[in-house]
């Protein structure tokens, strides 16, 4: 079995230790309360410091807990309710779509698969909750990128590599891509990514009419396309469900 580190075990009950009881505490207090020498528990706190996840008052040189916990927090939450709201709309997509339904977010220059709806048939299919896609191939990534300032840099900065030949990787092409998914209110990924698989998604608003995911179906290019385009229904079926979605977030109709 492996053994647990240790240094990490102490950061993790500090971290508890402030959450609860008294506000801010002394350096004392804390080493005490873990039976910890002060210099073992100052070099712990220092370090949670530098990462934003302790912060020390200047007047008293207590400790609190840093705006780096409320952050990551609050993405929990937010990616938690997203899913949430997402679940009873992914699911009739599912089924009158007729094909696997992905709801993405932003995460470490991708995007990552938060929830998977398997199509509603009976063939083998891998749940893919966890999975990361790339910004500027996928039709999650390029919706993403289109309304989401910080996806954009991200896309930008990456090595958009080529997956087909029909990926594009310019950065002056890509861009028009990215304007026309704003004009539309859709993207689209016909083998740019996966040889004979096509994607459409659109955005997901929150009640700052701020981007905060996608939502979008995959499936095989001859179900998806008609004479080599997206087949009309389909594309509406994805953006009635996003604004649904956007809608039991707060943010009204779009």
């Amino acid at each position: 079995m492996a053994r647990n580190i240790q240094s990490l075990e102490r950061a993790a009950a500090m971290l508890r230790l402030l959450a609860g009881g008294e506000r801010r505490l002394g350096l004392s207090d804390i080493a005490s309360s873990l039976g910890l020498a002060k210099g073992t528990a100052h070099g712990i706190l220092r370090t949670l410091q530098q990462e934003g996840f302790v912060e020390q008052d200047d007047a008293s040189g207590r400790y609190q807990l840093g705006a780096e916990l409320l952050r990551l927090g609050t993405t929990y939450l937010d990616v938690h309710e997203l899913r949430a709201r997402a679940l009873v709309w992914t699911d009739d997509l599912a089924r009158s779509s007729g094909e696997s339904v992905y709801l993405g977010v932003l995460h470490q220059q991708g995007v990552l698969i938060v929830h998977h709806v398997f199509r509603p048939d009976d063939s083998r299919q891998v749940l893919e909750i966890g999975a990361m896609q790339p910004l500027h191939s996928t039709a999650l990534g390029k919706v993403l990128s289109a309304y989401d300032p910080v996806a954009h840099s991200e896309a930008v900065e990456a090595d958009r590599k080529p997956f087909t030949d029909r990926t594009t990787c310019d950065q002056d092409a890509f861009e028009h891509i990215l304007d026309i998914t704003r004009a539309r209110g859709y993207a689209a990924d016909v083998e740019e990514t996966w040889e004979g698989v096509a994607s459409v998604a659109a955005p997901i608003h929150d009640r700052r009419r701020m981007p905060v995911g996608a939502v979008g179906i995959t499936g095989a290019v001859e179900r998806l396309c008609r004479d080599g385009e997206l087949r009309p229904e389909l594309i509406a079926a994805v953006r009635d469900c996003a604004r649904a979605v956007s809608r039991d977030l707060g943010a009204g109709r779009f």
